[in-house]
């Protein structure tokens, strides 16, 4: 996808995680489409931003690409709305339309980790990761959070390492390392 942005990096919202979803590209006029990314960019919820997200589809007036970065700006104010069945189905349609749109991937995994299915949120995650994401911080630091879900520390304190080393200012990542005990283990041979 041409350029992502983050949706916005809210601490602690929804299980720990990084922010609601990352909004896909940033549109400058005022079409149903711009409203859309503008809403999802600013962690909107309201009945408004859904409606121009909702129209936007509607019209058809979008490329396959336009559509794509439309059904993941929706399903980030879906996701900001807490539907996380109507976040799920429009991060479903942007892979089945563009498999390679890397945030469509993320967030995806960002659902399956506020509800509870770590693994897949780790697949999907890494699948994002893979593909390139606009902020791989906060895809990492997701990461980290189901990591930790499925009880692997030590994949976790790395995930959280790497959100911290690729965005240094961002003080939740830094956090969640201060948690961890680090210790050096022997090995064999005495």
């Amino acid at each position: 996808m041409k350029r992502m942005c983050a949706a916005a990096a809210l601490a602690g919202l929804l299980a720990g995680l990084a922010g609601s979803a990352e909004a896909a590209e940033t549109v400058v006029d005022a079409t149903s489409a711009a409203l859309c990314a503008k809403a999802a960019a600013l962690g909107r919820a309201d009945d408004a931003s859904l409606q121009a997200c909702n129209a936007a589809i509607a019209d058809g007036g979008l490329d396959s690409h336009d559509l794509v970065v439309t059904y993941v700006n929706r399903g980030a104010v879906a996701m900001n709305r807490h539907d996380y069945a109507a976040a799920r189905a429009d991060f479903d349609r942007a892979i089945q339309t563009e498999p390679t749109a890397g945030e469509a991937w993320v967030d995806r995994g960002g659902v399956d980790i506020i509800q509870h299915r770590y693994r897949d949120g780790i697949a999907d995650t890494s699948k994002g990761l893979e593909l390139g994401v606009h902020d791989p911080a906060k895809a990492y630091y997701n990461r980290a959070v189901a990591y930790e879900g499925v009880g692997d520390a030590q994949s976790a304190y790395i995930d959280y390492q790497e959100a911290m080393v690729l965005q240094p200012a961002w003080d939740l990542p830094r956090q969640e390392v201060l948690r961890f005990t680090v210790v050096k283990r022997k090995t064999g041979g005495g």
